[in-house]
């Protein structure tokens, strides 16, 4: 290999990691801002509502809340809440890609919700009060992701895992 060969595929290199930057920056855009940081800020008060139901804590985990918040992103692109938006985007897909332990669970919802109402929802709700009190689950993820026809309502996903 000459030093003239060399040289070319630093350039060609160069160019196309120069080209390609700013097309990461685009997807990674979404996971960041007021929805990604809400299971830090959400975790005294799950920890609360675990305890005064006689369960072990719950802690705050990365991994789940970028699921979440992907899943919350994903709905708000679609315009719709569901657990499957698109295709290899069902749960049982999603949390093929993330470490659960075995047990995982999902809560959705949209609305013009704050972190304490949206848990209030959930804790109202039969299914979703199941799967915030199963003592399986020992870590979670929240986040949201404001709706783009409406910046006064967000799309909500929580991911539970063991």
């Amino acid at each position: 290999m000459t030093d003239k060969t060399i040289d070319r595929r630093l350039f060609l290199f160069g160019g196309a990691t120069l080209f390609l930057a700013p097309l990461v920056g685009c997807g990674t855009r979404r996971l960041v801002g007021d929805g990604a940081r809400m299971t830090r800020d959400a975790a005294p008060a799950f920890s609360e509502i675990r305890s005064s139901n006689a369960l072990g804590s719950i802690r705050a985990d990365r991994e789940l809340e970028t699921a979440a918040l992907e899943q919350a992103g994903h709905m708000a692109q679609s315009g719709r809440m569901a657990h499957d938006t698109g295709r290899g985007r069902d749960f049982a897909a999603r949390m093929g890609r993330v470490t659960t332990n075995g047990a995982a669970a999902e809560n959705l919802a949209r609305g013009r919700f704050d972190t304490a109402r949206v848990m209030s929802v959930w804790m109202n709700s039969p299914g979703h009060r199941r799967n915030m009190l199963d003592p399986r689950f020992g870590r979670f993820g929240l986040a949201y992701v404001t709706d783009p026809a409406d910046a006064s309502r967000r799309y909500w996903a929580m991911v539970l895992a063991a």
